[in-house]
């Protein structure tokens, strides 16, 4: 029941609860801790307390690729806002393949979803062979894609 992933989910839902309640009287405090205490207990008996459902071993990797995927997408927004303000250039919208080297159920959608955060691009079907499906606005979003450095920034989270 005390494995470090049980405790670092009691940790997080703590904080969670504090930051959104807003309530910090004694009476309020307890009924939180109850609350996050039977909420971790379900979370453990349904057998949810694990890699991917809570992944520690992400901790200090997320917050690194969050600030590029965030630059990214501000990227791609610019890219996208040029082509609706300037009619000239043309948009050639395709469907392209992408082969995909995750292992992890965890990495296959977070590139996948990756991809769909990111403006002109749209993950369409997540293939069990290692591919992904995706709608590109542009040849330049696709040739991005093609490139394969969201998916290296991707590996770097672990497989």
């Amino acid at each position: 029941m005390f494995r470090p992933r049980t405790v670092s989910l009691f940790i997080f839902l703590s904080i969670i609860w504090l930051l959104l309640s807003g309530h910090y009287n004694p009476l309020m405090l307890f009924f939180g801790f109850i609350s996050v205490l039977m909420t971790t207990f379900i979370a453990v008996r349904m057998d949810l307390v694990d890699k991917e459902g809570h992944p520690v071993h992400l901790t200090w990797k997320i917050p690194i690729y969050w600030v590029w995927l965030l630059f990214q997408i501000i990227k791609s927004n610019f890219q996208v806002s040029i082509r609706i303000i300037v009619p000239k250039i043309n948009i050639d919208p395709e469907m392209i393949l992408i082969p995909m080297n995750q292992k992890s159920d965890l990495n296959k959608t977070n590139y996948a979803n990756s991809i769909t955060l990111t403006p002109g691009t749209v993950s369409v079907r997540l293939d069990d062979n290692g591919e992904i499906l995706v709608h590109s606005l542009d040849k330049n979003f696709a040739d991005e894609l093609r490139s394969g450095s969201m998916e290296k920034k991707i590996s770097t989270l672990g497989n």
